[in-house]
């Protein structure tokens, strides 16, 4: 059976150069081959470099591949052609078939290409005095270990998401990479090497080591009369032992498990009503992401805030701010400005309120379902603009009161709007009109709606405000301070305001009919 399968996967490693594909498989292939001598060369070079220096690049750049052989199947969404219920009907034995798997699991170009880096590091480590048979046993933990993770993501992937992986999961997959890669890829980007490893990353890197993420490279390289290069080690031979016994599990899962039946009627093309759950939650969160990604009146208020937040350094620089405080302004900008966006999200909805009135909507799932859209453009924006932020001032000791700053105010904002938005709503240009056209106002209550969501949102921040104030003369003793307390402002703000304004919304459905019908 062993041989079969390895026949198979053979085959079909070989049939991928031909057929209708052949082109585009080519050029990947040649692509991963370019890649990998690129990297393999980079590894090599390591031999001449000091032992701190090695162990760095080799920890971080483990941890970096062992995550991407995780999440990689599940971004992508590839169809695995070791599926263990493929070989259901062989009748195949169920403790067979793991260690089956895995070893035709190499016989793929990724895995090549992965064997060629750790081999190059296991040569780097001999090479820089480390003995050959620790090498040799932690290069073997470390590709067995990956080609695991490699396993187990496509495991789950085949059995908790859609094989017809849908455009709007995929973004959602998306936007969750680019909020944790580009801010740690700026971190390191920001890093002044001048011929020694920085300490803050020495200190990172001693974390991962003591992680499953960098616990093989990290035995690799570590010091023979360290204290913790033994620990090291066990955490990376534990940490395989677990990975063996998650794909054991999730094997035997796969061929005991009868698969759900598919309705045809569920792959209509739903679009986010069929990703989110069949809750009133969702059905409005669903109705509300349709709306922000087509309607241009949604589409020109969030292009406007990025391009307000920049701008506001100008006129700083011009009256004389020096560039590390006026650089700090756009961030807290922006989020007050993304919170205070849905303060008139009713009466974007025009007539279509109806339907949640009319089908007795609760006012939380109403309150809560409206604010998806801002929060998924809102924190993938503030994600990339934080890191280039501290990168341009060069003073990373202001990440977390930053983050706690923006948190203030963008869920302070996002509270207080989700009560202006029921009780002052105002009128606006009707769908298909320009977004830039402002009709008469009915009546006088949406005169002060948007200055209470704003202003309000500074007034509850002011604490906040203050302590990141302290932290720009005081440096890192407010920082920890400063993060929390805008943590729990923003989200005490929020939780208040999506309540209370389900409650406004419960007793007003009459009035904001009226008033959609009449605005």
């Amino acid at each position: 059976m062993a041989a079969h399968v390895l026949r198979l996967r053979l085959a079909l490693l070989l049939g991928s150069l031909r057929g209708e594909r052949r082109t585009r498989s080519i050029l990947s292939f040649l692509v991963v081959v370019a890649i990998t001598v690129v990297v393999c060369t980079s590894v090599l070079s390591l031999a001449g470099a000091p032992l701190g220096v090695a162990r760095t690049v080799t920890v971080l750049g483990g941890a970096a591949i062992l995550l991407g052989f995780l999440i990689g199947p599940i971004l992508v969404g590839a169809v695995d052609q070791l599926d263990p219920r493929r070989f259901a009907v062989f009748g195949v034995d169920e403790r067979q078939m793991p260690w089956i798997l895995v070893v035709a699991s190499l016989i793929s170009v990724p895995s090549l290409a992965l064997l060629a880096v750790y081999l190059s590091v296991g040569i780097v480590a001999v090479q820089l005095g480390v003995a050959w048979p620790l090498a040799v046993g932690m290069t073997v933990v470390g590709i067995v270990s990956t080609i695991l993770v490699a396993r187990i993501g496509m495991a789950v992937n085949a059995l908790l998401l859609p094989e017809r992986r849908s455009r709007e999961l995929t973004a959602l997959f998306v936007l969750a990479l680019l909020v944790v890669a580009f801010p740690v890829a700026v971190f390191l980007a920001s890093f002044r090497w001048d011929g020694e490893v920085p300490a803050s990353l020495i200190s990172l890197t001693g974390v991962i080591s003591l992680t499953p993420l960098g616990a093989a490279p990290g035995a690799l390289f570590q010091a023979p009369e360290s204290s913790t290069a033994w620990l090291i080690g066990l955490i990376a031979v534990v940490t395989l032992a677990g990975l063996w016994v998650v794909w054991e599990w999730l094997v035997r899962r796969l061929l005991t498990t009868t698969e759900r039946p598919v309705a045809a009627r569920e792959r209509t093309g739903l679009g986010w009503f069929a990703l989110l759950p069949s809750t009133a939650f969702g059905a409005i969160a669903s109705r509300s992401l349709v709306y922000w990604l087509r309607d241009r009146r949604y589409i020109v208020n969030v292009i406007v805030v990025p391009v307000a937040g920049v701008l506001t350094v100008l006129p700083l620089l011009v009256a004389g701010v020096p560039l590390e405080i006026a650089a700090l302004v756009p961030v807290p900008v922006m989020a007050l400005f993304f919170g205070w966006l849905p303060h008139n999200d009713v009466a974007y909805d025009s007539t279509a309120l109806w339907t949640h009135v009319a089908s007795g909507v609760r006012g939380l799932p109403d309150r809560l379902g409206r604010l998806v859209p801002v929060l998924l453009v809102s924190i993938p924006v503030l994600a990339i603009a934080v890191p280039l932020t501290l990168l341009v001032i060069d003073d990373w000791h202001l990440l977390l009161p930053l983050i706690g700053l923006g948190s203030s105010l963008l869920l302070s904002a996002l509270g207080l709007s989700s009560i202006v938005s029921v009780v002052a709503p105002y009128a606006v240009s009707r769908p298909g009109d320009s977004p830039f056209q402002q009709p008469q106002r009915p009546t006088s209550r949406g005169a002060y709606g948007p200055a209470v969501a704003f202003l309000g949102a500074i007034l509850v921040s002011g604490p906040v405000i203050w302590l990141f104030a302290s932290n720009l003369l005081s440096g890192e003793e407010q920082a920890m301070a400063t993060f929390w307390a805008g943590l729990g402002t923003g989200v005490g703000v929020f939780v208040i305001g999506a309540v209370v304004g389900g409650l406004i919304f419960e007793r007003s459905g009459e009035r904001l009919m009226e008033f959609v019908e009449t605005a």
